[in-house]
């Protein structure tokens, strides 16, 4: 009997602990203090908002090994062979563009493009019926709603600042009067054919009178725009861009209805948070 006791106590005090790094467990599956850390790192938010979109990609992992639903190498591949085709760039251009504008190397684009796929497939099987297309009142909505998505402006006038360190560059945004050791800056017009797709629609959301959010530089330091003006902004015709916006809306009704799946299978889910990270 004391033995029993021994062992329950111990049993009881290995549970409690975070062994090996285990930070929540989601039906038994665990997600570690390092991937919350990372995913902390990555989306800039804090350890409650991490876990939780830690927890919403393990149940879909989870429902997806349930659904039997794979996504294979080659249709990853496929997948960002089409993306770069669509920007009008080679893979290569357009890993490298990945990777300047949204610190995304490869592997961390091929995890992000295969959980997108996994996305797709779930939804194909959550959806009970299928959503009808968008009508020309919904488009014209859309469209008037996200002005700044379909304007072409000339050029961009900025202010470019670089440093070797992220914090940085931080200190010199959150004050531009003060003169931060390491920082370089250089006002120029950044023509909008000569930059990549993603710098385009970073700066096409920036405001004027704006910074833009650091990312890396490509040449293991970080940068960030000052936005001053966008010259000569031209707008895209409603029927230009129809099919851009179909998608659009699209995507987000398909997001809305995985999110309220995903919402209600959480509810009923045996998760136990054992530690965050502080």
């Amino acid at each position: 009997m004391r033995l029993f006791t021994l062992s329950t106590i111990l049993a009881s005090l290995l549970w409690s602990a975070p062994i090996g790094g285990v930070s929540i467990l989601v039906k038994n599956s665990p997600i570690t203090l390092y991937e919350v850390q990372q995913e902390m790192k990555q989306s800039n938010t804090d350890a409650q908002q991490s876990a939780d979109t830690l927890i919403r990609k393990k149940l879909e992992q989870l429902e997806a090994i349930d659904k039997k639903i794979t996504v294979t190498p080659a249709e990853v591949d496929e997948e960002l062979e089409k993306m770069a085709t669509q920007n009008n760039l080679s893979k290569e251009q357009f890993l490298n563009a990945m990777l300047t504008v949204r610190g995304l190397d490869e592997k961390g684009l091929k995890k992000k493009i295969e959980e997108n796929l996994r996305g797709q497939k779930l939804y194909s099987t959550i959806a009970f019926s299928k959503m009808g297309q968008p009508g020309a009142d919904e488009e014209a909505e859309y469209y008037h709603l996200h002005l700044d998505d379909f304007s072409k402006p000339e050029s961009f006038a900025v202010t470019t600042y670089s440093a070797s360190t992220k914090e940085a560059l931080q200190a010199k945004i959150s004050d531009p009067m003060y003169n931060i050791s390491g920082v370089d800056s250089k006002e120029e017009t950044i023509t909008y054919d000569s930059i990549n797709p993603q710098l385009v629609q970073i700066l096409n959301k920036t405001p004027q009178g704006n910074f833009t959010p650091i990312f890396p530089n490509g040449a293991n330091g970080f940068m960030s725009f000052y936005l001053r003006e966008k010259n000569n902004i031209v707008t895209e015709n409603l029927d230009a861009v129809r099919p851009q916006i179909t998608n659009a809306i699209m995507g987000e009704k398909r997001n809305q209805v995985l999110n309220d799946h995903f919402t209600r299978l959480r509810l009923s889910a045996d998760i136990k948070v054992i530690r965050l990270p502080l």
